[in-house]
């Protein structure tokens, strides 16, 4: 059973996902859905998204004290 949702989103982005939505064969309804289901799983399962897995293991070998100096002087904390 599926339930209405209403969303504000800007115009370019209902374009753009529609064309995505129609070039790969699902609709923007499928693909708000999937990515909903995916993050709420992924908080609740404590598993990582794909992205966020894609990412894993790129600020390995950054202190993170010195990460942390250069944004406060970078936005001026």
């Amino acid at each position: 059973m599926s339930t209405k949702l209403t969303l504000s989103v800007d115009p370019g982005v209902i374009h753009a996902a529609k064309k995505y939505a129609a070039a790969n064969g699902t609709s923007v309804s499928h693909l708000v859905e999937s990515y909903l289901a995916a993050i709420t799983r992924a908080s609740s399962d404590r598993q990582p998204t794909a992205q966020l897995a894609r990412w894993r293991g790129s600020m390995s070998g950054v202190d993170v004290e010195d990460h942390k100096d250069w944004l406060a002087e970078k936005y001026g904390a």
